[in-house]
């Protein structure tokens, strides 16, 4: 296996961007990123994206954001029907292959160009499933009371979760919604999709993300402290949420597991939760202690850019590595309803 490292992250306040559209919100990310790693943009290798034609209502619309990124000279490129953390695997295959030193990854989202929990529908089962148009939302609300009656936890412990992600938040210039409300606060709000309130669910909004990945010595050469990517794996379980047991993410432990979660200390864990119980279940998925500082930029509860969240989840550790606050930690992405897909990647600085 190849060395391979994160050497820059960027990422756009996640805002709902009604007047711009998505090239203009990812060029001066891909642009910072690039400026950042200390590569040429004529020099990387690689350029994969992740983004969803759902989401601009037309086939592939992902082409119109290689206007942020330049196609002249030309470019190996590539795109993921799916979040930029997807991307960032294909990147990292293609950087094993040897047939390139680096890559630049990016993934954006417009949800606020639609209703985010109907658009995601369309992801369910066409003949049964989709046809009924159950909001997101109310799917989650099923998971969170199966994880209620399974005894897994309690309202109060949704309302926790929240309290402390918005809390982490405030520090984080990214995010869409922070505070300082206290649980007993949040509890006294109306339900959404009992038992999840308003909080318990992702703030959505528009933005992007990108990264640069390097191999060995290129990006020693070019980076005082790579986050070097230690392990990475994806997993699915299946689509129909009658055949699986949703108080469990059995494709996150299997994943967490092939990445190496569990062979050292983990520092710090960005998850890819969209619901406040998804951190609980995660948190178990992958055998993390209490210690563990999870979500410390408020995570997708603070704000959530659909097709690039997961990306953001593991710029952000990669941050934290690259900056010296952390020598080891997790990054996660989540896509599909109830957690039914998600990968892991396990970063480590030298």
């Amino acid at each position: 296996m190849r060395d391979v490292a994160i050497i820059s992250f960027a990422q756009s306040v996640s805002a709902r961007e009604s007047e711009r559209n998505e090239v203009e919100f990812l060029m001066p990310v891909v642009r910072e990123a690039i400026a950042a790693s200390g590569i040429e943009r004529s020099e990387i290798g690689f350029t994969c994206s992740g983004s969803s034609d759902f989401l601009q209502g037309q086939p592939f619309a992902f082409v119109m954001a290689l206007d942020a990124v330049g196609a002249w000279p030309p470019i190996r490129e590539s795109h993921v029907e799916q979040d930029g953390a997807w991307a960032l695997y294909e990147a990292w295959v293609k950087i094993q292959t040897g047939e390139v030193e680096s890559a630049l990854v990016y993934g954006f989202g417009k949800g606020a160009s639609g209703d985010l929990g109907e658009i995601l529908a369309l992801s369910l089962d066409p003949y049964c499933v989709t046809p009924l148009w159950p909001h997101a939302d109310s799917i989650a609300a099923l998971q969170a009371r199966a994880w209620i009656e399974a005894g897994r936890g309690t309202e109060r412990s949704l309302a926790e979760i929240t309290s402390r992600s918005r809390r982490a938040a405030r520090s984080n210039p990214h995010a869409i919604v922070s505070g300082d409300e206290t649980p007993d606060e949040l509890l006294a709000r109306p339900y959404v999709a009992s038992p999840l309130r308003a909080h318990d669910c992702a703030a959505n909004g528009d933005g992007a993300s990108a990264v640069v990945l390097a191999a060995g010595d290129l990006a020693r050469s070019v980076c005082s402290r790579p986050a070097w990517i230690r392990g990475i794996d994806h997993r699915v379980d299946p689509a129909s949420l009658g055949v699986r047991d949703l108080t469990r993410a059995p494709s996150a432990e299997l994943a967490g597991l092939r990445a190496g979660v569990g062979r050292d200390r983990i520092d710090v864990a960005e998850l890819y939760a969209p619901y406040a119980h998804q951190e609980a279940i995660l948190r178990q998925a992958l055998g993390l202690p209490e210690t563990t500082n999870v979500n410390p930029s408020g995570g997708a509860l603070c704000g959530h850019v659909m097709m690039s969240c997961g990306l953001q989840r593991i710029g952000e550790v990669a941050r934290r590595i690259l900056s010296g606050t952390a020598d080891r930690g997790v990054g996660h992405a989540t896509h599909g309803p109830a957690l039914q897909q998600n990968l892991v990647c396990v970063l480590e600085g030298e």
